[in-house]
């Protein structure tokens, strides 16, 4: 087993990223609790990449890092790199979003998952971006999942992503689509 140590302190995202490496030899862990990493990107990818390279310097581990958030069209792509500071809590943001929008016809949106691992000296070795496509409600639908999740509708399903299971959620994520495009270079690693 191969660590990877997530540029998390959340227990929950590194449940959902461990999900998605079964099978592989990366054996996830948090990282230290009182390592923080300020995110300066001006992108969802510089961010990652800032995570995973400053975490793997810091621990002379192999190191993985996300940022993600969604991207409203007719807000100008907000929230964006500011979705989980776009208010204090969850139904905050989504009541902000929601007011913002207001009774506009466009509601097409964007999830998008940036990825990055950086080697134990620091190095990006892979850098993906996940981006899933859908439209936002007008009000809140299901009772899953988390953040925007109640108001992030997927047409070709006809859910929201707070209606989908967890495994047809990682089927039509951006986290999903993320781990797909990253989980091939992984493998190529794991002789490394």
């Amino acid at each position: 087993m191969t660590v990877l140590v997530v540029a998390t302190g959340n227990p929950g995202k590194l449940k959902e990223m461990q999900s998605y490496l079964e099978g592989t030899p990366w054996q996830l862990q948090l990282k230290p609790p009182e390592l923080d990493v300020e995110e300066t990107g001006a992108t969802f990818l510089e961010n990652a990449c800032l995570k995973a390279s400053e975490i793997a310097k810091v621990t002379g581990e192999w190191a993985i890092a996300d940022d993600s958030g969604l991207s409203v069209d007719a807000l100008d792509g907000a929230p964006g790199i500011f979705s989980a500071r776009y208010a204090e809590d969850d139904g905050a943001r989504i009541d902000r979003l929601l007011m913002e929008l207001g009774d506009r016809s466009d509601r097409g949106a964007q999830f998008v998952c940036a990825i990055a691992v950086a080697n134990p000296q620091g190095e990006i070795v892979i850098q993906e971006e996940g981006i899933a496509r859908g439209e936002i409600l007008r009000d809140r639908q299901g009772s899953g999942g988390f953040g925007y999740d109640p108001i992030f509708y997927v047409p070709k399903v006809e859910k929201s992503y707070a209606e989908m299971t967890p495994e047809m959620k990682h089927q039509f994520s951006h986290r999903g689509l993320a781990f797909e495009l990253v989980l091939p270079k992984l493998k190529l690693l794991e002789g490394d």
